[in-house]
């Protein structure tokens, strides 16, 4: 499936860190159900929806009990665990975003990783039986679903 079927099968989306608040602003005006987690521990939680025309966060103090599918923008020394987090939520993707440009330079819209980084990345959670995104940036593509429904 392409990267927009993907997105486009997915209601609940688990954010883990962004490289800028566009990623949960976008994908909450697109439609989805996003819950961000906000740090390392297990109460790190909030949901974000849209209110009267804004996008406002609160906390939910606790893990989803499922999500469609997880972004992350976070090392991808940490797909193991996310990995793990995934079957437990029964997420089907995990899209990932590394915020660099083809020049390794930051990015909040870059994709780009080192192929060697890539295949590896796939591999890995390929291997979890779990869809792998890498690009497009998630935002794109949510902004594209969002003015097609």
């Amino acid at each position: 499936m392409s990267p927009r079927e993907l997105l486009e099968a997915a209601q609940t989306v688990l954010v883990i860190d962004w490289p800028s608040r566009d990623v949960p602003d976008t994908l909450v005006r697109a439609g989805f159900q996003v819950v961000v987690r906000g740090g390392p521990g297990p109460e790190d939680y909030s949901v974000w929806q849209l209110e009267d025309g804004e996008v406002v966060s609160c906390r939910a103090g606790r893990l989803p009990d499922r999500a469609d599918l997880i972004y992350s923008h976070r090392p991808l020394s940490e797909l193991p665990g996310i990995n793990d987090l995934a079957r437990q939520l029964q997420a089907k993707t995990i899209w990932t975003q590394s915020g660099l440009s083809a020049a390794g330079v930051k990015d909040p819209k870059g994709c780009w990783l080192p192929e060697q980084e890539l295949h590896g990345a796939r591999s890995l959670v390929e291997a979890a039986g779990l869809n792998y995104v890498s690009e497009p940036y998630i935002g794109d593509v949510a902004r594209a679903l969002r003015t097609s429904r």
